[in-house]
């Protein structure tokens, strides 16, 4: 029986356990082979020859000539079957061993018995059976070699063919036979163990690698090894982006002279690890090395990372530290102002008030209110979640987000104008974040536009591969020297307002790899919302 499963046979059908890799046994049945073709032209030449023994054929030449013969034109037809494959692996183990067995236990007889020595020739015989085919079939073959050379002594005592049988020698032989079974089998398992083992650790290896390899080539920042002759041996896909190139070249002379000014140089100073170099159309790309510790090699490691991600991760922690002191500072303000306002409450209820006093006590409840909304706008920022990327298709999401506006608000149906210029349009943003942008943006539009019944356009579209929501209106222009202040925080023109909603949609756009930014486009303001592509971007690991 013969079981092919992943290039592996399991040979005997009385064992369970013993497989082999495929290739590895058809290579020991050809070994095998190789050594019976020899053995029986051997048997054949020496015969005609005058240099064989004189044992060859010393008691029967008719029988020996006619099983040699057999014995080698055997072994010459079972070549197409061993190098084509004709027949399975198993089949053809078997039936060499079974030829051996009765074609040398014919040549032992014609050559005077066991007495000639012949027999020690099916020790190989039932090697080969534990090594080819394995479990308890080494065995029977053992059993069967041995009986055969018991048949053939006992064939002999009946027919007084020789002067002395030696059936001693018959059973030193047949245990031979059995050890040499067992000790091949034995063999044959742990050479078996020790291939499954390597075959198992190179497909961890395998694994491995192909893992690590997949990690490398999803990482958001780029990699490039290279070694001490600045030879590039690995690079990511990350990396070719942030270089915009489509193929890496062989060496670092070839891929920046300013990359390879930095990595000389911190090959003669460590310390100097870290530089900001400028590649193709301007794009400020940072770059670090490192020195990768594997024995036998040198091999180095340099990580580029585009600066707006730097700058992303930095302004992340600065959101993070200015939330804790707004917030603490926001508490602490909140407690008196809640005092101020309830004492301005209860002198507003006094009927001795005159008007200029009612006057009073109104301001400072304007100012009440004010400096709590400025302290609610600062909590909401130290509350800021982090960013939740997910794709959002915008000509879906858009007409939904203009029609909350338009009923939280009360403003009239024909406010908002939505206009797409290019289909398709993704991309991956915080939903909730792009929610709060949009609403302060056009919030501003319609308070610096005129009021409610003043018309605001929203322009989605797609600009050199990144997709763009405008936000205009028909408000006055705004001084150069504002715009300089424009995204600063509690910078405001209006007295009601506390100078915080456009920061903040600034830093929630820099949150989520997107950029806000203001432009003057036919006589209309225009607040302009760079995003970043669902289809180009990768996912940072």
């Amino acid at each position: 029986m013969q079981e092919n499963l992943n290039n592996t046979i399991r040979p005997c059908a009385f064992s369970k356990n013993y497989v082999i890799p495929e290739s590895q046994a058809w290579l020991l049945l050809k070994v095998f082979y190789l050594y019976r073709f020899i053995t029986a032209n051997l048997f054949v030449v020496l015969y005609l020859s005058d240099f064989g023994p004189s044992i060859l054929g010393s008691h029967d030449p008719e029988l020996y000539f006619i099983s040699s013969s057999l014995y080698l034109i055997s072994t010459f037809l079972s070549t197409p079957l061993i190098f084509l494959r004709l027949i399975p692996y198993v089949h053809q183990a078997q039936l060499y061993i079974y030829l051996d067995i009765i074609f040398i236990t014919f040549l032992m007889h014609a050559c005077g018995g066991v007495s000639s020595g012949l027999g020690i020739l099916l020790v190989v015989s039932t090697a080969g059976g534990g090594m080819l085919v394995g479990g308890r079939c080494a065995m029977l073959f053992a059993a069967l070699a041995s009986l055969s050379v018991l048949a053939e002594q006992l064939y002999a005592l009946q027919t007084n063919a020789f002067e002395k049988t030696t059936f001693t020698y018959s059973g030193m032989l047949g245990m031979s036979y059995f050890t040499t079974a067992f000790l091949s089998y034995v063999m044959a398992k742990q050479s078996e163990r020790s291939e499954l083992l390597a075959s198992e650790r190179q497909q961890m290896i395998s694994r491995l690698e192909n893992l690590n390899r997949y990690i490398i080539q999803h990482l958001q920042s780029g990699i490039i090894i290279c070694d001490l002759h600045q030879r590039i041996q690995l690079s990511n896909n990350a990396a070719l982006n942030l270089l915009n190139l489509s193929n890496m070249p062989p060496a670092l002379k070839h891929l920046s002279d300013s990359l390879q000014t930095s990595f000389e140089y911190w090959l003669n100073d460590p310390k100097q690890n870290f530089a900001i170099l400028e590649f193709n159309d301007d794009n400020e790309i940072q770059v670090r090395f490192g020195a990768l510790n594997i024995p036998g090699e040198t091999l180095f490691l340099i990580i580029l990372e585009d600066v707006a991600l730097h700058n992303q991760r930095l302004q992340q922690n600065k959101l993070a530290s200015l939330g804790h002191l707004t917030a603490s500072i926001a508490h602490e303000i909140r407690n008196p102002l809640s005092a101020i306002s309830h004492a301005g409450q209860l002198l507003s209820e006094l009927d001795q008030l005159n008007a200029q006093d009612q006057r009073l006590i109104e301001i400072i409840q304007t100012h009440c209110k004010r400096v709590n909304g400025i302290i609610e706008d600062i909590l909401n920022l130290s509350r800021r979640s982090p960013s939740k990327q997910e794709k959002i298709v915008l000509e879906r999401w858009l007409p939904g987000f203009i029609e909350g506006v338009i009923h939280e608000n009360a403003y009239s149906a024909d406010s908002f104008r939505l206009i797409f210029t290019t289909h398709p349009l993704n991309t991956l943003f915080d939903s909730g974040h792009l929610k709060q942008i949009l609403n302060n943006l056009c919030s501003n539009a319609i308070i610096y536009s005129g009021g409610k019944n003043q018309i605001v356009k929203i322009v989605a579209d797609l600009s050199d591969e990144t997709p763009c929501i405008h936000v205009m209106d028909s408000g006055g222009a705004i001084s150069s020297e504002i715009q300089k202040h424009l995204f600063e925080p509690f910078f405001t023109t209006s007295n009601k307002g506390t100078g915080l909603g456009l920061y903040i949609s600034r830093e929630l756009a820099e949150l989520n790899k997107a950029k806000l930014s203001y432009s003057r486009k036919d006589n209309q303001n225009c607040f302009t919302l760079y995003l970043p592509n669902a289809e180009t971007t990768v996912i940072e690991i």
